[in-house]
């Protein structure tokens, strides 16, 4: 009996018991319950999403802790609560603070990722993982957990990227990370709508109000890589929204009328936080613009080009 293979297991995602065999769980539906994929220690966090929250929030904590233990004499013990317990920027450089110095200097392009669990304060570190508890919970819901992390990863990757094209010489922080799922929830209430999509939207709108309110009036703030971070999620759909725009245009150009406003049709499609009306505006604008440009080229060399 000691012998035999165990033929039964938890599932996974509904943790119900079931056979190795399964294909999809009797239960819950989830396909392969029995694959070493869903059942490592590495991925069984990912069916619990409380698991998966507090264990980004424990890797952040635990990476401020490092940074504050590399060089304890140079930690800043000031009274001032937004400098006190700030790690050396030595220690933070090292363990992957990112920006135009690390990067262009080091060629450290990882530092794109590592930045985003580095902080320089406890108020730093405070407010993205209040934030990062509340929004993380509210992204899981409506994304679910795989979603959750790549908006997390990617985003603040975005981010920090763009701060880099701006020119910020050493910059850390979750709140690009955070700025993404911020995104995120901005582009599901606006596109989901109803009353439920809409205050979602109200509700998030104010926290990136907010931000942008804290960014302007408290200096030392990386606004690049939160405008960044909350664009991330919506940058494929804006790719797609301005790519149907042009297409839209050039039909415009061409007087097929019908064409065009099924490409601006397509636009507002790709990204819903467009406005149809704005698309047509400016492509009208647009046309008025160079047709009167090209007649007023054409009188003043005797003709008109068509």
């Amino acid at each position: 009996m000691t012998g035999q293979k165990r033929r039964s297991i938890l599932c996974p995602n509904c943790r119900k018991l079931i056979s190795t065999d399964e294909s999809r769980c009797p239960h819950c539906g989830v396909a392969n319950p029995g694959s070493w994929w869903k059942n490592n220690v590495w991925t069984r966090g990912f069916r619990n999403t409380d698991q998966i929250i507090r264990a980004i929030i424990y890797v952040n904590v635990g990476m401020y802790v490092i940074s504050l233990l590399l060089n304890p004499r140079a930690s800043n013990f000031s009274l001032s609560p937004f400098s006190f317990l700030s790690p050396d920027n030595r220690s933070l450089l090292l363990l992957g603070a990112t920006g135009t110095f690390p990067v262009g200097h080091f060629g450290r392009w990882w530092t794109l990722v590592s930045a985003n669990y580095l902080h320089g304060g406890i108020l730093h570190i405070l407010f993205n993982m209040l934030a990062f508890r509340q929004l993380g919970s509210l992204v899981l819901q409506e994304y679910g957990v795989y979603r959750m992390v790549i908006l997390y990863t990617v985003g603040g990757v975005f981010g920090f990227w763009v701060s880099y094209l701006a020119g910020v010489p050493f910059t850390i922080g979750a709140s690009a990370a955070v700025c993404s799922l911020i995104g995120a929830t901005l582009y599901y209430g606006r596109s989901r709508g109803g009353v439920y999509g809409q205050a979602v939207y109200r509700q998030i709108g104010g926290w990136a109000i907010g931000l942008l309110l804290f960014g302007v009036f408290v200096p030392g703030i990386n606004n690049w890589a939160h405008g960044g971070g909350i664009f991330a999620p919506r940058y494929h759909h804006a790719e797609r929204a301005y790519y149907y725009a042009r297409l839209g245009l050039r039909c415009l150009r061409n007087g097929k009328v019908k064409e065009a406003m099924n490409r601006f049709d397509k636009a507002v499609e790709s990204w819903p936080a467009i406005n149809l009306s704005v698309l047509v505006t400016a492509g009208v604008k647009i046309i008025m613009y160079r047709r009167l440009s090209s007649a007023a080229k054409g009188s003043a060399s005797g003709g008109f080009n068509t």
